[in-house]
C-alpha cells in the first residue's frame, strides 16, 4: 500500500469532481474547488472520518469492497479504478514486466513486418526489437542503456527524442508518457526501475514534476497519431497494438491508409531505411 500516492490520488480526483457531476447543488458559500470530503464520503457510503484518514495517509488498508465503493463515488474511469486498487496494495488487471527476452512468436511476427515500422516494447517503454522501417522512423532505440532505455525517460531528458512528433502535439505526449510511467510504478511499487525513473525525473525535469503533480491516469492510447521525419515530412499513422501477456510486452505496428499521401510517405520511409542499412 502506497499511502502517499493513494492520499494524493484521492485528493486530486475529489478536487476535480464538481458538484454538478454528481447531481449536487453548488450553492453560494462553496469555497473548495471540487467536492468536500463529507460529500465524497456520502457518495461512497462510508464515514467522513474513514475517508478523511485515507486522504491524510492515516487510514488502514481499504478492502476491495471499500475501494469499489470509492471508485463508484469518485466516478473513476476503469483505468483510474485499477490504479486505485494498485495504490491500495490490491491486485488489478495488469501485467508485470517479466523479461527483456522477446518470445519466438512475437519475433516471427516482427520478421514478417520488415517493410513496416514495428517494434516490441516493455511496459516501461523500453524497445527490445525493431524492424528496419521502425529504425528509419524512430532511430535505433535498442542502443540505449540504463534509464535512457525508457522512451518516457528520454522524452523528458533527451531533447532530440521529441523530434519524431510535431511540436504542437508535445503536450499530449508529455501527459501520456507521464501516465504510462505512473501506471508501471503503481504495479511494481517502491524499489522498482519505475520508481528510480520517477525519482530521477522529479529531481531533474520541472516539466515532468508538473505533469506528475496532476496525478493523471490513463492506460489507453490514441490509435491515430502524427509522426514526422526530416526527409519525408509529417505523416498521420495508425498504431495497432498486439499484447503478449506472458512476457508483459507489446508489439506496436504503424500503418497509414492506402491511397493517401501518408501511405506514400510511409512507403518512402521504408526505402530510405533499406538504403541506410545497405550503406552501413
Amino acid at each position: 500500500m502506497d499511502r502517499l500516492q493513494l492520499a494524493d490520488f484521492l485528493r486530486r480526483r475529489r478536487e476535480a469532481l464538481q458538484p454538478e457531476d454528481v447531481g449536487l447543488g453548488r450553492g453560494s458559500r462553496r469555497r473548495t474547488s471540487g467536492l468536500r470530503r463529507e460529500e465524497v464520503a456520502a457518495l461512497c457510503d462510508m464515514s467522513v472520518d474513514y475517508y478523511s484518514r485515507l486522504e491524510q495517509q492515516r487510514g488502514p488498508q481499504p478492502s476491495e469492497q471499500m475501494l469499489a465503493a470509492i471508485a463508484r463515488g469518485l466516478r473513476l474511469t476503469i483505468d483510474e479504478r485499477d490504479h486505485l486498487f494498485r495504490l491500495a496494495g490490491h491486485t488489478a488487471p495488469a501485467r508485470a514486466l517479466r523479461s527483456d527476452h522477446v518470445s519466438p512468436g512475437l519475433m516471427r511476427i516482427l520478421d514478417r513486418l520488415a517493410d513496416t515500422p514495428a517494434q516490441v516494447m516493455t511496459a516501461l517503454g523500453e524497445t527490445l526489437a525493431q524492424t528496419p522501417a521502425a529504425r528509419a522512423l524512430f532511430g535505433d532505440e535498442t542502443r540505449f542503456r540504463g534509464p535512457m532505455r525508457s522512451v518516457g525517460y528520454r522524452w523528458f531528458m533527451l531533447p532530440e527524442a521529441r523530434d519524431v512528433y510535431p511540436a504542437e502535439d508535445h503536450p499530449t505526449h508529455t501527459r501520456q508518457f507521464t501516465a504510462d510511467i505512473r501506471s508501471v510504478l503503481a504495479t511494481h511499487g517502491p524499489g522498482s526501475r519505475a520508481a528510480a525513473i520517477v525519482d530521477d525525473l522529479l529531481a531533474h525535469s520541472p516539466e515532468f514534476a508538473e505533469a506528475w503533480e496532476a496525478h493523471e491516469v490513463r492506460t489507453s492510447h490514441e490509435r491515430e497519431k502524427r509522426v514526422q521525419h526530416p526527409e519525408v515530412g509529417v505523416m498521420q499513422v495508425q498504431c495497432q497494438v498486439l499484447v503478449d501477456p506472458e512476457q508483459g510486452q507489446t508489439l506496436l505496428v504503424f500503418t497509414a491508409t492506402p491511397g493517401t499521401d501518408d501511405h506514400e510517405r510511409l512507403q518512402l520511409l521504408t526505402v530510405i531505411g533499406t538504403q541506410r542499412m545497405s550503406a552501413t
